[in-house]
């Protein structure tokens, strides 16, 4: 005999299906918006991962893109492997000082708005590699946004990452790109 299906066990009748849209005027018919709040809500739910990986970051990575976790229902379904088509790289595992420039060239490929996420105590500092040979931190040659600790970190980190990286984007000011502060950021990374 088989057992009847239950929903909503909880008892709460007031589900919201559909999420929050940007702040506006709404009437009957009609929502008005800013241009800015529009295009940062495009923007962060539909973000494209390039995945820089080197070691054991990555297989967590991967563990976060299959079905348990899912990171398609963030908005990054789509992972790419070519910078010019991509607007997150995520840096997971040791970087060596000779992969620098590589990584550095993949940043410069990915087109404007660009967005860096350091995954594991590796690329955000060297982790337990303090040897001559290992770029302690990425942060050395190119600016990142978000880093994601743990050795390697959890999948359950990574998607706290993943959010901090879509609550920059929806929020960042269409002319922050063009403003004196960033292109003096990016002047001290040797990026013109």
């Amino acid at each position: 005999m088989a057992r009847p299906v239950r929903y909503n066990l909880s008892g709460e009748s007031n589900l919201k299906l559909v999420k929050e849209g940007p702040e506006g005027l709404e009437g009957e018919g009609f929502f008005a918006t800013g241009l800015e709040k529009v295009v940062g809500l495009a923007r962060k739910n539909s973000i494209w991962p390039l995945p820089f990986a080197t070691s054991c970051c990555g297989i967590e990575f991967m563990a976060t893109m299959a079905a348990h976790y899912d990171l398609g229902r963030f908005g990054a379904e789509r992972v790419g492997f070519s910078p010019r088509q991509c607007d997150l790289l995520m840096v997971m595992g040791t970087i060596a000082k000779k992969m620098g420039p590589v990584v550095k060239q993949v940043y410069l490929q990915m087109a404007e708005p660009r967005w860096v996420l350091a995954m594991g105590a590796c690329a955000s500092s060297g982790g337990i590699f303090d040897s001559y040979s290992v770029l302690q931190g990425i942060d050395q040659i190119i600016p990142v946004d978000v880093y994601v600790p743990g050795c390697p970190p959890r999948p359950e980190a990574v998607l706290d990452g993943i959010l901090k990286v879509q609550s920059l984007v929806g929020n960042e000011s269409l002319r922050r790109r063009s403003g004196p502060r960033y292109k003096e950021l990016m002047e001290s990374y040797g990026i013109l």
